[in-house]
């Protein structure tokens, strides 16, 4: 694998105030530069925005089957190395995030055996943080 360099991603939020608060004392986020309407962060190594969008309809959140369980579609994340995911899911225990999918490693001595956790933010939007236990088989097929 080349040289990860970090990615940007954009997400509506309905309330920034909220979510501000949520992805900068939850998830302990360094928060960057600012506007009115968005919120730069630092979500580990990459920059995720927030940017305020009206309210939608409520939609139903949509899933596909993985592993026995519902995974949300669509979701966004981060691969962490397999210590500072154990520490952060225990970290977000503590705080009480409720979780969409509650931590647990699949593929449990198999080729890409990971953990992983969803769960939402204030704006339901849905997140996925993982970890491999060989960061190698990443892309293992």
């Amino acid at each position: 694998m080349s040289t990860v360099t970090p990615f940007h991603i954009a997400i509506p939020v309905h309330n920034l105030a909220e979510c501000r608060t949520f992805y900068r004392e939850i998830l302990n986020c360094e928060e960057g530069r600012s506007s009115d309407h968005w919120v730069d962060f630092n979500l580990f190594g990459h920059q995720l925005v927030i940017h305020y969008k009206p309210k939608a309809e409520e939609t139903n959140l949509h899933s596909n089957p993985v592993d026995g369980k519902d995974v949300p579609v669509p979701h966004y994340g981060v691969v962490l190395p397999w210590d500072t995911f154990e520490n952060f899911s225990a970290e977000l225990r503590d705080k009480g995030v409720q979780f969409v999918i509650e931590p647990y490693v699949r593929f449990k001595g198999e080729v890409g055996e990971q953990a992983t956790m969803f769960f939402l933010d204030p704006a339901g939007n849905a997140l996925e943080f993982k970890a491999f236990r060989d960061m190698g088989q990443l892309f293992a097929k």
